[in-house]
């Protein structure tokens, strides 16, 4: 991939924001956090409360400014030991109201040059997007934390001290400010690695379970195809495994190709792949069949396979009232599916209609090749 198409990807890269929250719970990480978080927010209390009344701090003794500070930071606190981990917008709202509140408040403060140095806060929230978030959410805090930074920088100057001594402290906490993308991009980039297969370059199980449900959010009706190839230990066993491992590059190259750009396509194990569409029930069998073709076309080299291939499709436009499977179940009926085309002799498409009918009769539908 070129440098601008990784730069591309990564700034449309939309997170999914409940997977990243669901791996962490799944291992234990989520409370942990939930504490550090709430931690830096009682850490900022107890600060504005040790600065009211100082020289240094806001003034008043306490002021209203401290009052705000201190609260601010206690409500923060409260609100991550006390209540589940937030969903994508209110998560989004606490950063903005926090960085907010952090140049509002340094802008109080009585010492400029301590109250410019305070927007290295900025970085707290900048790593919480940078994990969390995508890159037009971290460009905008990027956006804001140059903006605070030359803002209280100025102070310095205006307020009689030296320019010389503002410029410096404008540099060096806008450097900051502006390798926080830089980070963010590092992190996508093994991110992604970790859910792509290096063979095929096609996302693995990890990545589908990612994509997936983004997937299914954008559409009422969803498909998923599991491709089986038939006999695949003959492959490797009669032509070596660099052979098999050729053969599969060439079938991810082909289902990617046949694909289209609105599906996700994954190889979830050795011989397995996935393709996932947003297609109705009515097409589902016919793309699950050319796909199947797709696979079984003659090469180049005289090694050929087919697939047995499964699939599950969910269509909510037949049933407005009825509820999404879970992406686990989808995934798990076509593999399933799959499994029956392969008893029954190989390439073959297996369908499985997860749509309930009014008597809540899941059908089974098979058909020969």
């Amino acid at each position: 991939m070129s440098d601008g198409n990784t730069l591309r990807a990564w700034w449309q890269d939309p997170v999914d924001y409940r997977w990243l929250v669901a791996t962490l719970a799944a291992r234990s990480a989520l409370g942990p956090l939930k504490i550090l978080i709430g931690i830096a927010g009682a850490a900022i209390a107890v600060m504005g409360a040790v600065i009211a009344g100082t020289s240094v701090g806001p003034p008043g003794d306490p002021g209203i400014a401290s009052i705000i500070g201190v609260l601010s930071g206690t409500l923060w606190a409260v609100r991550w030991w006390l209540f589940p981990w937030p969903n994508r917008t209110e998560s989004l709202l606490l950063i903005a109201c926090a960085d907010v509140l952090f140049t509002v408040e340094f802008l109080q403060l009585q010492d400029r040059l301590f109250g410019a140095m305070g927007t290295v806060l900025l970085l707290v929230t900048g790593s919480y997007l940078s994990f969390f978030h995508s890159a037009r959410a971290l460009a905008a805090h990027s956006v804001w934390s140059v903006l605070s930074v030359l803002v209280l920088s100025a102070r310095i100057a205006t307020g009689g001290g030296e320019v010389r001594l503002a410029v410096a402290v404008a540099l060096l906490l806008a450097s900051v400010a502006v390798a926080m993308p830089a980070f963010q991009l590092l992190y996508w980039l093994l991110r992604t690695e970790s859910l792509s297969d290096p063979l095929t370059e096609l996302l693995n199980r990890r990545g589908l379970e990612n994509r997936l449900p983004q997937l299914m959010d954008r559409s009422p009706a969803i498909c998923v195809i599991c491709f089986d190839l038939d006999r695949f230990k003959n492959v490797n066993d009669t032509w070596g495994h660099s052979i098999g491992d050729a053969v599969l590059a060439r079938t991810a190259r082909r289902l990617r190709a046949a694909a289209g750009d609105s599906t996700v396509v994954a190889r979830t194990g050795g011989e397995e792949f996935v393709v996932a569409a947003p297609i109705d029930a009515a097409a589902a069998r016919v793309e699950a069949e050319r796909l199947c073709q797709v696979v079984a076309e003659p090469s180049e080299t005289t090694v050929m396979v087919t697939a047995s291939v499964g699939v599950a499709v969910f269509d909510a436009t037949t049933c407005p009232q009825c509820q999404h499977p879970a992406p686990d179940r989808l995934l798990q009926c076509a593999d399933a599916a799959m499994y029956r085309a392969k008893q029954s002799g190989g390439n073959l498409v297996v369908v499985d209609d997860l749509t309930p009918l009014p008597n809540h009769h899941h059908p089974h539908e098979d058909d020969r090749r």
